[in-house]
C-alpha cells in the first residue's frame, strides 16, 4: 500500500451472510488507494472495534443487511468511546430506512450507503472524508 494511505477495517457485524456486496466495496476501495482489512463474515462488534484499534485503523466500515443495523451501529460507536477511539469514522451500508439513517447520524455515524450507491460515490467519500491519522 501506499504510504500515508488511509487504513480502514471493512466488517461484516452479527449473523448476516450475505457478503457480495462488502467485498466489491472492499476491493473498490483497494483499488483506490485504500488500505483495507475485511474482518469477515458474523463479526460482533467487540471483534470490530479490536481489530481497529489493533490495525490502527482511520476508519471502520460496516456492512448490515441484517435489519440489526441499530444495534450494531451503536454498539461499534460506544465501544470507541469506551476505548477512546472516537477519532475512528465510522461509516456503512446495508438495507437501513432514512429515519434509522438519521438516528445513526445523531449516534455519531459519518455516513450511511443504501444499496444501489454507485461504489465511486463510495471511494470518494472516503477519499474526501478519512484522513491517515498515522501517515504522519
Amino acid at each position: 500500500m501506499a504510504e500515508g494511505a488511509a487504513r480502514i477495517v471493512v466488517a461484516k457485524p452479527g449473523l448476516d451472510g450475505h457478503d457480495r456486496g462488502v467485498k466489491i466495496v472492499a476491493r473498490v476501495l483497494r483499488d483506490a488507494g485504500v488500505e483495507v482489512i475485511y474482518t469477515g463474515l458474523r463479526q460482533t462488534p467487540e471483534m470490530i472495534v479490536a481489530a481497529a484499534l489493533q490495525e490502527d485503523a482511520d476508519a471502520i466500515g460496516l456492512s448490515v443487511l441484517s435489519g440489526a443495523h441499530m444495534t450494531m451501529f451503536t454498539r461499534v460507536m460506544e465501544l470507541l468511546r469506551e476505548n477512546d477511539a472516537e477519532d475512528i469514522r465510522v461509516f456503512g451500508g446495508g438495507i437501513i430506512p432514512d429515519a434509522d439513517i438519521a438516528e445513526l447520524e445523531r449516534l455519531g455515524v459519518a455516513k450511511i450507503f443504501t444499496p444501489g450507491a454507485p461504489t465511486s460515490e463510495i471511494a470518494d467519500w472516503v477519499r474526501e472524508n478519512v484522513r491517515p491519522a498515522h501517515a504522519a
